[in-house]
């Protein structure tokens, strides 16, 4: 069936639907996010953590709360031995203390939240001092094994007063499928009507900035890993050699990209993007153009990020379950991170995106979506 038949055959009360429903997730995104950055500025509701644990998955936790205020936690210090290896984006957190005195350090430096992350020390030792935290006025999170694996609607269950992480398995109805379908056709259509007079000024403004064609055209792997030609207006000049995005990508895959706090994981090409493609880029306008892949089906409004052929040499095994749903032009990574996210990290996201998927949490990304763009616009510069 054509893109164009399935439009048609939309019932009358989609759009209705669709609005609804936007409107509703629109309603209650603003309201909280106007909460927390109210809370924010009056200094409200910013709780101290120490972090157990160094390494890799404590620094990692480290560096989200850091580029994340909206959380509201303050990493001050990790309790660990000093790690072999620093991320230079949290260097700046200090090793406050080892695991024997945890207790202490809790009391000393009055903290609100003890997160719990794979410290040196066994797991029966850490046991033994985290256990007395309970009796004292502070939270205390632990980031589970296998973390990778879990979402947000894993549950808890338990055998005798064993405690049992529940993983729900991915269960994707026919008729939800129609519907982010039917969500796709309906945004892209209106989207590409609204913009149409962008489109015409861009036929017409890139090829006299920088010869060549206004629309840039790549191949990348959909659903299913099959290629498709993912379609952006140009920002560079048409001769810009692409080799250098490949060396990048294999960079920050072995950690040798890092980038601090308020600083972004974005290859700087400004030697071959144009004036034009450095406002597309700021204003995230350069992928527009997706919209047509979305009407023909090759995306969505919101997947994962569409991927590029040799960037799955860099896969672990369950990053290809980003590859059971079609890319988007908008997703998880993009809306809770951007730029901020080194590759891995948002492969993790993409990842969990395909596992936790459902038509609320499209929604929910598509009406954030703007809001981060407007915040975030260094991040695409």
């Amino acid at each position: 069936m054509s893109d164009e038949s399935a439009h048609s055959s939309l019932p009358p009360a989609l759009s209705d639907l669709a609005v609804f429903a936007v409107s509703a997730f629109a309603l209650v995104t603003v309201g909280s996010a106007a909460a927390r950055a109210f809370a924010q500025r009056r200094g409200r509701g910013v709780e101290s953590a120490v972090i157990v644990g160094a390494g890799e998955v404590g620094q990692l936790v480290a560096r989200k709360l850091l580029r994340h205020p909206e959380y509201g936690i303050r990493p001050v210090g990790f309790v660990d031995t000093p790690p072999d290896h620093w991320r230079p984006d949290v260097a700046k957190v200090p090793v406050v203390g080892v695991i024997g005195d945890l207790v202490s350090i809790v009391r000393g430096l009055a903290v609100d939240q003890v997160i719990v992350a794979f410290s040196r020390e066994n797991d029966q030792e850490t046991l033994e001092q985290v256990r007395p935290l309970v009796g004292l006025d502070v939270n205390v999170d632990v980031v589970p094994r296998m973390f990778e694996l879990i979402g947000p609607k894993a549950g808890l269950a338990d055998i005798e007063g064993i405690p049992l992480v529940s993983i729900s398995p991915r269960s994707r109805s026919a008729t939800a499928l129609r519907m982010k379908r039917a969500i796709d056709v309906v945004g892209a259509s209106i989207g590409l009507i609204l913009t149409a007079p962008l489109f015409v000024w861009a036929a017409w403004r890139i090829p006299r900035e920088s010869p060549g064609p206004a629309f840039y055209r790549q191949t990348r792997l959909g659903e299913n890993m099959r290629e498709f030609t993912m379609l952006k207006f140009r920002t560079m000049t048409a001769d810009a050699d692409q080799s250098s995005h490949h060396a990048y990508v294999e960079r920050a895959m072995n950690g040798e990209e890092t980038a601090d706090a308020g600083e972004l994981y974005k290859l700087d090409r400004r030697d071959v993007v144009t004036p034009t493609g450095r406002w597309l880029r700021r204003t995230s306008l350069d992928e527009l153009p997706q919209l047509i892949n979305v009407l023909r089906g090759t995306m969505s409004l919101v997947g994962p990020r569409p991927c590029l052929a040799y960037e799955t040499k860099y896969f672990a095994a369950h990053h290809y379950e980003r590859f059971l749903a079609p890319p988007g032009i908008t997703g998880l990574w993009q809306v809770t991170a951007r730029a901020h996210a080194s590759f891995p990290e948002a492969l993790e996201m993409d990842a969990r995106y395909v596992r936790d998927w459902s038509l609320g949490l499209d929604l929910s990304l598509l009406v954030r979506t703007p809001a981060e763009v407007l915040r975030q616009r260094k991040a695409t510069v």
